[in-house]
């Protein structure tokens, strides 16, 4: 299974989406085809927990604060000028998704971050 973790209002998470659905057939084999599904998260809408998103960052192979989008308002605002632990920026992304970057599309035990969109061809 593919899971891309989706902002439909975002144009990169769009885009990502649609090369994922244009291209996944023609890169996997038939069998691997037959078991491979897109499964579509709308992550704004359905928060993740601590172990999903500590099992993505561990996939992306990053430190949470690079997962960070620093120039939201609610990052400024709330969290620029504090010094976290990693629980705790997790945490602050739990609590407000629009901080996560986007989208994230994960196939089994590896992850991007679509930026560009055209890197979700890496792992699929």
């Amino acid at each position: 299974m593919i899971v891309i973790y989706h902002n439909p209002r975002c144009s990169k998470s769009r885009e990502c989406l649609l090369i994922l659905e244009e291209n996944v057939a023609s890169l996997l084999t038939p069998d691997a085809l037959a078991k491979t599904e897109i499964k579509t998260v709308k992550y704004i809408d359905e928060p993740l927990d601590v172990a999903t998103l500590s099992a993505i960052i561990k996939k992306l192979g990053i430190a949470p604060i690079e997962l960070v989008r620093k120039n939201e308002a609610i990052w400024k605002e709330q969290f620029k000028a504090k010094t976290l632990s990693d629980a705790a920026i997790i945490l602050a992304m739990i609590q407000y998704p629009k901080l996560m970057e986007r989208p994230i599309v994960v196939h089994g035990n590896k992850a991007v971050i679509g930026r560009p969109p055209s890197r979700v061809l890496e792992i699929i």
